[in-house]
């Protein structure tokens, strides 16, 4: 059930959002120089490597490391690439991964390849089993501000708790979190 509503969904969102989306891909190439999606190499299910787009937000010389760890990674930002973090407008081509079935719109934030930290605990924690998701229970209790073994002891209270009513509870709240930009490393 929780695959055909992944599909159904990122197809009704597809149409919704193809006029912003479009938008967005314009004033990304005519901000800054370099491709319009940024394609990052992610940790799946069972910690298979995948590509996941997003509109990039970041000029094309930033190091791949998370947010977060930079000094300063409001430096690295494009000149909208600050509102498109804030809207999360830059997640929007994520729906092409939740087509694809390498991610779903619910589950563990994927990881970024280089996240050796990360992904150990989640082994040890089972959490590696699940599909990685547009949002999450750590999403929506603090996103980029918790620390990794605070991350993945929601992410396994998710696992232990994981229903299609708990999703969408999880949906309805980043609804929320969206809508006053809270949380959001720039």
């Amino acid at each position: 059930m929780k695959r055909a509503f992944d599909v159904v969904l990122a197809l009704l969102l597809g149409l919704v959002l193809a006029l912003p989306m479009i938008v967005t891909a314009v004033a990304v190439k005519l901000t800054s120089k370099g491709p319009v999606l940024y394609w990052s190499d992610r940790v799946g299910r069972d910690s298979v490597l995948f590509s996941m787009p997003k509109f990039r937000s970041m000029r094309v010389d930033t190091p791949a490391i998370p947010t977060h760890l930079m000094t300063d990674g409001r430096a690295y930002l494009t000149s909208i690439g600050g509102l498109l973090r804030r809207l999360s407008l830059d997640e929007f081509p994520q729906l092409w991964s939740i087509l694809k079935g390498d991610m779903s719109f619910v589950g563990p934030r994927p990881a970024l390849f280089n996240q050796d930290d990360l992904m150990a605990l989640r082994r040890e924690k089972g959490v590696d089993r699940l599909t990685p998701g547009l949002t999450g229970w750590a999403q929506v209790n603090g996103r980029d501000e918790l620390s990794i073994p605070d991350k993945v002891a929601l992410e396994a209270d998710y696992l232990a708790r994981r229903s299609f009513l708990f999703d969408l509870y999880i949906l309805w709240l980043t609804g929320l979190k969206v809508l006053r930009a809270s949380g959001i490393s720039h």
